[in-house]
């Protein structure tokens, strides 16, 4: 592995343990176990290191929703598997649960416009595969732009709010059966 790489990866996790605010770029040189300046061979601050690990993040869920995704299934199918996917994605990614708590606790600025930029790129993709069944004509004209808001912030209340109110989170199945039973549902023709 190259040294960039060892220093994402380090950085990464120092990310998911103590949040933006808490980690220090000694903190992720000491991880990588290279010299602090050997991260700024590669990054010129701490900022710039934090959004390509998110630019990553993004680029990976992205990837992994399009895995599943098939031209052969319906809607209601793909949209089953792609909220399978993401309920998976929230237990592999630490730094993603970090980021929404250190905002929620902190109010950290980048953290906040990270959290914008990541809403923004989902929500866009939802759109993407919302107007592509409404193309193929799967599911009724709806506003796009708003449907997927509405799914992205839904998912988020049963993903990651249910349990902050709850003594337990939600499982998977039951995440997928209520938004088949609702919002999918109320889409298809």
């Amino acid at each position: 592995m190259d040294r960039r790489q060892e220093i994402l990866e380090a950085a990464t996790k120092s990310f998911s343990l103590f949040g933006y605010k808490a980690t220090t770029m000694d903190q992720v040189a000491k991880l990588a176990t290279v010299g602090k300046g050997t991260i700024y061979t590669f990054f010129s601050n701490k900022e710039e290191l934090f959004h390509e690990i998110v630019f990553t993040m993004i680029k990976e869920m992205k990837a992994e929703k399009d895995a599943v995704i098939s031209e052969d299934r319906s809607f209601q199918e793909n949209a089953h598997l792609v909220l399978m996917k993401m309920l998976e994605f929230r237990e592999q990614h630490a730094l993603l649960a970090k980021l929404i708590a250190e905002e929620k606790e902190m109010k950290t600025p980048i953290v906040q416009e990270v959290l914008v930029k990541i809403e923004q790129e989902i929500v866009h993709y939802i759109a993407e595969n919302i107007q592509n069944a409404i193309d193929k004509n799967e599911i009724r004209q709806v506003n796009v732009e708003l449907v997927a808001y509405l799914i992205f912030k839904a998912y988020m209340a049963f993903a990651v709010d249910w349990q902050l109110t709850h003594d337990h989170a939600l499982p998977e199945k039951k995440i997928v059966e209520v938004f088949g039973d609702t919002i999918f549902k109320s889409l298809i023709r």
